[in-house]
């Protein structure tokens, strides 16, 4: 698994999510609502809940947010449906762009991701036109300076606990699993005292892009105009940033 969450993405989306937290914690409180409206209010019984609460940690969101959010959740007479929707598309030179949303009017989503692309200089394509170059894994990210185990101890506790890869580098740890195994994985370093920086099931790109400086300044343009859309939950790409 190389590339696709190197240390200074994770530094820069850290400070993107300082910068913006209001609007990360609406998107993440939008997960909490579905995951509880899905399997019910109780993390023991509901696997998704599980998993959205993990994630929402390891942004940050307090304790208290994320139970507030599940409770407002559980007692909600909010009728309305929201659907689960993966748009895909291209954006500069051809980068595979994954868009992962949550809507109550698919009309509208769709046009405004369609929009986004089209403004951008990428294109919205069919179902299936990207996805094939990735695959959906569990990923769990912990900064070297937040433990004291050691790279092999941390490594043999993964591995025992069913993680698929582990890799390191200068300030990092990067456990990766089947999506079927990431939360026993997680909660296997969370009994450990470990904290995440990352912690999600996501789409991750088997082949990565380069982009010159010019390119790169529109890709990033299009992703921050995606995730400035309410609806839109998660984007995921194959550009090597």
């Amino acid at each position: 698994m190389s590339g696709h969450s190197k240390w200074h993405n994770i530094q820069a989306k850290k400070g993107k999510a300082d910068a913006a937290r209001g609007k990360i914690f609406t998107k993440l409180g939008r997960e909490l609502l579905i995951a509880v409206k899905a399997g019910g209010p109780d993390p023991a019984g509901n696997s998704k809940l599980k998993d959205v609460i993990a994630k929402c940690k390891a942004a940050n969101m307090p304790n208290d947010t994320i139970n507030n959010a599940i409770k407002k959740a559980a007692g909600s007479t909010d009728s309305a449906n929201y659907e689960e929707m993966i748009y895909e598309g291209y954006g500069t030179n051809g980068v595979a762009v994954i868009v992962e949303a949550s809507t109550d009017n698919k009309n509208r989503t769709a046009a405004d991701v369609r929009h986004v692309f089209d403004k951008a200089g990428g294109n919205l394509g069919t179902s299936g036109c990207v996805s094939y170059m990735f695959n959906k894994k569990g990923v769990i990210v912990i900064d070297k300076e937040t433990t004291s185990l050691s790279e092999d101890d941390l490594m043999m506790i993964a591995l025992d606990a069913g993680a698929e890869d582990f890799t390191s580098d200068d300030e990092i740890y990067e456990i990766t699993t089947d999506p079927s195994d990431f939360s026993s994985v997680r909660e296997k370093l969370e009994e450990q005292g470990l904290e995440f920086l990352e912690a999600e099931v996501k789409m991750v790109p088997t082949t990565t892009v380069d982009l010159d400086e010019k390119d790169a300044e529109k890709m990033q343009r299009l992703l921050d105009s995606l995730d400035d859309l309410d609806d839109v939950l998660n984007v995921y790409h194959n550009w090597n940033e």
